[in-house]
């Protein structure tokens, strides 16, 4: 990465992170007993965005000797490799046991020289303008990429004298921490519009929605009775791009079924050898519901209210028609993402890690579920509707407000680092 020096203020420098930093300083291993407990850090210890690291893992030295990266209290870890480095995974060491430790052999550790602030450095390597330009000079094959020493090195910094890095410092931490107070509350209320929104949906299949307060006596049966069809899609070998392009047929990936929304750019391209299976097309009014994956990505439901054509069911999802002359296919999408239900779902799940489970067609038309007459499922749709409308529209708020506050997080870095944030 290279710095406009025509933008420094006087008395600036620019250095490279080699020059002011050990970048994965040795430790001399003479005289250490193999038995000795020592601090340990692995990848999920250090916080994305957050610069939060726990140190509290112990591990005896003889495990972590070979091939990890030695740090000490006030060195900088940053995470070499992708998505960690992209996601922002770094942080400064606090005091560990015995003065050093070990941490994963995914991360560069900067140990600043004399003269530079450890937390200068590290609010300098944490800008997106630095990461994204590191994106760019990452080596090795897909889902594998890192960010080599020989680059890291040679990446040039923008250098304050050493008072004026305490004065930046301070004023970033004092801007940061305004803006936390800030996206805390906001997520605060995002979480709040979250639980609104599960209480409005198990208030709708209980039948405590509408005006009358109590729930009539409604049936409850197996959704099978529900269910004009139910298929299982197709998951042949597609291209690494999506279909962005209505002439192209493209494949749903998994995380196009999201809670009561159909993503239909969640695709991959279907190659032009393969021919597509017509009856796997998707509709408007396909109820999609996932099958198998992590546990809490099995058993998301939604209703494709729109799509584009030429889109195929994966195997990992199943597509429901509805009997309709027994159900609204909208009041079984709120159904399926009632908490209860979901927690209901959850039951009916197979297999032996979360990281691996099923939920099997016959477990699936064996869940019991809630059928008032269809009269009373439309004034339930209108009704949730109606209410989830104003929730939709300040959670879209909030999310722009996010948005906003990040954007700003990465222009007080960019100030700091140009000399205005303390002008």
């Amino acid at each position: 990465m290279r710095v406009d020096k025509k933008i420094l203020p006087v008395g600036w420098t620019v250095s490279t992170i080699e020059d002011i930093a050990d970048v994965n300083p040795r430790l001399n291993k003479a005289g250490i007993p193999d038995d000795l407990n020592i601090s340990f850090v692995p990848m999920p210890a250090v916080g994305a965005e957050s610069g939060s690291i726990d140190v509290s893992e112990e591990r005896s030295f003889k495990e972590v000797k070979k091939g990890f990266t030695a740090f000490k209290e006030g060195d900088v870890l940053f995470a070499k490799i992708t998505p960690c480095m992209e996601n922002g995974k770094m942080a400064i060491v606090p005091k560990v046991k015995n003065d050093f430790g070990f941490g994963s052999t995914e991360f560069h550790v900067l140990r600043p020289k004399e003269g530079i602030d450890a937390r200068y450095i590290y609010y300098y390597v944490s800008s997106k303008s630095f990461r994204g330009e590191a994106e760019r000079y990452m080596t090795g094959a897909v889902g594998q990429r890192r960010v080599t020493t020989p680059y890291l090195k040679a990446c040039e910094i923008p250098i304050a004298p050493p008072e004026q890095q305490k004065r930046i410092v301070g004023e970033i931490e004092k801007q940061f921490s305004r803006l936390d107070e800030a996206v805390a509350n906001l997520k605060r209320v995002k979480a709040n519009l979250k639980r609104y929104k599960a209480a409005v949906l198990k208030a709708a299949v209980e039948g405590k929605l509408l005006e009358s307060g109590s729930k009539e006596k409604w049936p409850e049966e197996p959704i099978d009775v529900a269910i004009e069809s139910l298929d299982q899609g197709w998951s042949p070998r597609c291209e690494r791009v999506p279909s962005d392009d209505i002439k192209t047929w493209g494949v749903i990936k998994t995380s196009a079924v999201q809670s009561m929304s159909f993503e239909e750019k969640e695709n991959k391209k279907l190659p032009a050898k393969l021919k597509p299976r017509l009856n796997l097309e998707l509709r408007p009014g396909d109820l999609l519901i996932t099958r198998a994956g992590p546990r809490k990505r099995v058993g998301v439901a939604c209703l494709v209210k729109k799509t584009r054509p030429r889109l195929i069911l994966c195997d990992k999802v199943y597509r429901i028609r509805c009997t309709t002359d027994v159900v609204i296919p909208e009041f079984l999408e709120l159904v399926l993402n009632a908490p209860h239900i979901i927690d209901k779902l959850d039951e009916l799940k197979t297999g032996i890690s979360d990281s691996g489970v099923n939920l099997t067609q016959k477990r699936f038309r064996e869940l019991i579920v809630p059928l008032p007459p269809l009269q009373v499922q439309a004034r339930i749709i209108d009704e949730v509707q109606f209410r989830l409308t104003v929730n939709e529209e300040l959670e879209k708020l909030i999310e722009d407000n996010l948005k906003r506050a990040e954007r700003l997080r990465q222009s007080i870095l960019s100030s700091a680092f140009s000399g205005k944030i303390i002008n």
